[in-house]
């Protein structure tokens, strides 16, 4: 798909999708984690912090708003620097996906629950970068 030729309703509509796809694939990623190794696993404690359970709202959360969040980063680079829009925020969404693996490492968590939580930082990345690189201006 060429960029240049989306209208702004196209756009929105393969955001749109972009979005929902990265909610869904993490809800999936969830889905086989919690059969696979338990609700009762999936457990986060950290440091000074009473410990919380992934539970699928979180999943949701944390997978919803970031998309969100990395939709109107790249509505405001094409608003105001539309030549670089696109590689500025694919730079910008990859290094917060990196920089998002770190805690992973420092929670206190059981195996399963580090490699759920990769992974699913990991999918909304897969899914929202391409997706969002498509739909966006040069």
């Amino acid at each position: 798909m060429v960029t240049e030729t989306l209208g702004t309703g196209a756009r929105v509509r393969a955001r749109g999708i972009a979005v929902a796809a990265t909610v869904v694939a993490t809800m999936a990623v969830w889905a086989v984690a919690a059969l696979a190794f338990g609700q009762d696993d999936l457990v986060v404690r950290q440091p000074g912090k009473e410990a919380m359970e992934l539970g699928a709202g979180q999943v949701l959360f944390f997978s919803l708003v970031p998309a969100l969040l990395g939709w109107a980063f790249l509505a405001v680079l094409e608003r105001f620097a539309p030549a670089m829009a696109r590689v500025v925020w694919t730079v910008v969404a990859s290094v917060i996906l990196v920089l998002s693996l770190v805690p992973v490492l420092q929670v206190e968590a059981a195996d399963g629950t580090k490699v759920t939580l990769a992974l699913l930082h990991l999918v909304v990345g897969a899914v929202l970068i391409p997706g969002f690189w498509r739909t966006g201006t040069k």
